[in-house]
């Protein structure tokens, strides 16, 4: 079994648990996911299986879309509602509406963000979440990621008794950005404590909320035989140009030759070679060649 699966993935649920769920149900080793979802975000997680697999990087390059909710007057240690809280300002009064626009639209572009401590990231061999639960404090190294869109979605809501505020935001963004810390670093812009209270991812390697399937809905599938959850790896690869082959070049390609420019007859810097009506490989362009960047399937 060979492809990928548009995963809804539950809040509840690590992607790790998503991947093991997967491995039984499909009776298979290879599966893997295309980039970690918190465990308290719901939405889009594609899953590739058997070959693949091969196209998880590129699933990774794919801009990916969200739809969350900020608070204001309270921080916690995960950025997130799963942590303890360490600060609280009572909001005496709501921010203006166009004060949160204005600094909204400041974050876009290109930005530095430095993970939080409660995140995967490894440093010095270890997961980050892994000195903050044995209380240790290490240095993080920044990253920088680009923010396409982050955007205010309806009127902010002020809560009187709890003196805090929250806006719901819609996000497009990079792979590597954390939007828990994009909510956290709104608030500091704004002078307040602030924490992601909610999100969704709507869009990931290319497909949308639209496309997934939940794990009943593919449990109904696989015991009815049906595998149209199955995506094609041609999903992974939208944005290279594709040069069909004939039989002829497939034969050497297919054994790793090289292509003359007049044989692939693109100007792109990396072409998907297909052949039958799948891509069978990746190739790049080297002087006045076409070499070989990624083979997907050699039959």
């Amino acid at each position: 079994m060979d492809g990928i699966i548009a995963l809804y993935k539950e809040r509840g649920l690590t992607s790790h648990d998503c991947v093991n769920r997967l491995r039984k149900l499909l009776h298979t080793k290879k599966v893997g996911h295309s980039g970690t979802l918190d465990p308290n975000v719901d939405g889009v997680l594609p899953i590739c299986v058997g070959s693949a697999t091969k196209v998880v990087d590129f699933l990774m390059t794919h801009d990916k879309v969200y739809r969350g909710s900020v608070t204001f007057g309270f921080s916690t240690e995960t950025e997130d509602l799963d942590g303890a809280e360490v600060t609280r300002t009572i909001l005496s009064a709501p921010i203006s509406t166009d004060q949160i626009d204005a600094e909204m639209q400041t974050m876009t572009g290109t930005l530095t963000q430095v993970p939080p401590m409660y995140s995967a990231v490894k440093v010095k061999g270890r997961k980050l979440y892994e000195y903050a639960r044995a209380g240790q404090t290490v240095e993080r190294p920044s990253r920088q990621v680009m923010i396409k869109r982050f955007k205010r979605l309806a009127s902010p809501t002020f809560d009187e008794q709890s003196g805090t505020q929250t806006v719901a935001f819609g996000v497009t963004c990079s792979k590597g950005t954390y939007v828990r810390t994009l909510a956290v670093e709104l608030g500091q812009r704004l002078g307040v404590p602030a924490v992601m209270s909610s999100l969704t991812r709507l869009s990931s390697g290319g497909f949308d909320l639209a496309e997934t399937w939940t794990f009943e809905q593919l449990t109904s599938a696989i015991a009815a035989g049906d595998e149209s959850f199955l995506q094609p790896i041609d999903r992974a690869l939208s944005d290279y140009p594709v040069v069909e082959l004939s039989d002829y070049l497939w034969s050497g390609v297919k054994n790793g030759i090289w292509l003359k420019e007049a044989e692939v007859n693109q100007s792109a810097s990396v072409v998907a070679l297909r052949y039958q009506g799948a891509i069978k490989c990746l190739y790049q362009k080297k002087g006045a060649v076409y070499k070989p960047l990624k083979m997907f399937s050699t039959t």
